[in-house]
């Protein structure tokens, strides 16, 4: 039968409804922030000393032809430096001449980190290797005092499509351009936080400032940038965090510190329950705030007793929850931000394994994308988690409630960090316990294991928010005890857009 004569008697495509087929991306091809997205993007900040920062224009990928893809961040001298890595075994070349670099310093006398965004190069085999080392060689050549007979004294970083060399001629005539263009202001700064992005739809950066026990009259700055928004789950995502400090830590309390941060933080977040090959999180710290003040003087110890790193370690445990948090709300194609707490787990990890399996659900992630309370599908997702042990999920004894969220903008980024409890032990994200539960907010979907009459207004009238809350009580509370822990876990819903951003991604 003719094509025709299937076709004659549909109706003519209006232009309503060639609309509907039309591709809608997140990031737009100007780079403009969407107006929901430009509340977290800092108009200042305080920013560590003896750090400089600048970006270039190199057109890793061709249809780049005027965006900074090359970022840098330097230190005027040498730095103690930490970084955790990708888990994916098939592990890009600058993550590993990274971990080399990092291996055979010990972690001292790093000075640079230097970042290209539109080409991961990944899986890219020896040449790949050789690149990466390259980017790094010609960034150490334009700093003084990095000859010193260790090799290799800079980070390197890529991100972008894998499995396609670097134009790596291009990217080494430019490291010079961006060292002249080297910084300390804000727009420095923010301008190197949007070399990093790919699919984001906005720069992710975020400073602060703080004290520590022994250094009474000295303020500290910590500052950090990421960037990542698809591939997005633990360990780590398709992410790139860059963290500069002023504060004197050594290397092996460094990389303590960072570790435990990355593990409530960085590895407690899911866009699409995919790993990337490139993820990597560097902490370079100078100490160049109390140099003069307290020549010597540093944290060693990675001991919960010693008050300077107990401080140290919250700060840091802060900043890098407020930039996975941010990775999260940038999600691709995301609408709705949302906290995932479970109380009542026998174990941390239970509690993360529940919160992950729930986090990188299709099914719970198109119901919120949807607006719909399908709460059968949280169950069934906390119902297949793996690697439980016996008896930690009890479904007779499990309640699952939606909660409003309490803010929607940057207040709500990250949880708070107290100047009071300067000293005391450090904080796990999961000990930082926001806001109580209104049990009038609550809207209980399943009590025990008994299913709830649920407010399908209330519900759909949560579900229509940015923010939501899944709380998951894998027992009873008056069953609950001290031992049982507290975890939370950051994720988004999947829209029509994440499949066309990503369908689209390469070609």
């Amino acid at each position: 039968m003719p094509v025709t004569s299937l076709t004659k008697n549909l109706p003519s495509l209006t232009t309503s409804s060639r609309a509907l087929h039309l591709r809608f991306y997140s990031a737009p091809s100007d780079r403009s922030i969407p107006p929901s997205k430009q509340k977290y993007i800092p108009t200042s900040g305080t920013y560590p000393q003896g750090f400089l920062a600048s970006s270039a224009h190199v057109g890793v990928k061709a249809s780049n032809t005027r965006y900074d893809d090359l970022a840098l961040i330097v230190s005027e001298t040498g730095c103690s430096a930490a970084a955790v890595f990708t888990k994916n075994k098939f592990q890009a070349a600058p993550v590993t001449v990274t971990r080399e670099m990092l291996r055979a310093r010990k972690g001292s006398g790093v000075r640079a980190v230097v970042v290209n965004s539109g080409c991961a190069n990944a899986v890219t085999g020896k040449a790949g290797l050789e690149d990466a080392r390259k980017m790094g060689e010609v960034m150490d050549a334009q700093l003084e005092g990095t000859h010193d007979g260790q090799g290799l004294s800079s980070v390197v970083m890529s991100t972008g499509v894998i499995g396609q060399r670097l134009p790596i001629t291009k990217i080494l005539d430019k490291i010079p351009t961006a060292v002249s263009k080297l910084g300390n202001t804000h727009d420095h700064w923010l301008g190197t936080a949007n070399a990093i992005c790919t699919t984001d739809t906005f720069p992710k950066l975020i400073s602060r400032q703080f004290t520590l026990p022994s250094f009474p009259n000295t303020k500290f700055s910590l500052a950090g940038m990421t960037k990542g928004a698809g591939m997005i789950h633990p360990n780590m995502a398709t992410l790139l965090s860059i963290i500069a400090t002023d504060a004197p830590i050594s290397p092996s309390a460094l990389q303590s510190a960072l570790t435990t941060a990355a593990n409530s933080s960085f590895n407690s977040i899911s866009v699409d329950g995919d790993t990337s090959t490139n993820d990597t999180v560097a902490v370079l710290a100078n100490g160049a705030a109390s140099a003069q003040s307290h020549p010597g003087q540093s944290i060693t110890s990675s001991s919960p007793t010693n008050t300077d790193y107990a401080a140290f370690s919250r700060e840091l445990t802060g900043l890098c929850t407020s930039l996975a948090q941010l990775i999260v709300r940038d999600g691709e194609g995301a609408t709705k931000f949302v906290t995932i707490r479970v109380l009542g787990a026998a174990s941390r990890e239970v509690g993360h394994k529940v919160a992950s399996t729930i986090a990188r659900s299709p099914l719970v992630k198109t119901a919120l994308y949807g607006r719909d309370a399908n709460w059968g599908r949280i169950l069934c997702a906390i119902g297949y988690a793996e690697g439980l042990p016996e008896g930690a999920v009890v479904p007779e004894k499990v309640s699952v409630s939606f909660v409003p969220a309490k803010t929607s903008g940057p207040a709500a980024v990250g949880p708070p960090v107290s100047k009071e409890t300067e000293g005391a032990k450090p904080m796990r994200v999961e000990e930082r316990k926001e806001a109580p539960i209104v049990e009038s907010d609550e809207l209980k979907l399943l009590v025990d294991g008994e299913p709830q009459n649920v407010d399908e207004q209330k519900a759909a009238k949560m579900l229509a928010e940015e923010d939501l809350e899944i709380l998951v009580r894998l027992k009873p509370v008056e069953e609950m005890s001290e031992q049982d822990e507290e975890v939370l876990f950051w994720t988004c819903d999947f829209s029509h857009e994440y499949v066309t951003i990503n369908g689209d991604y390469r070609t």
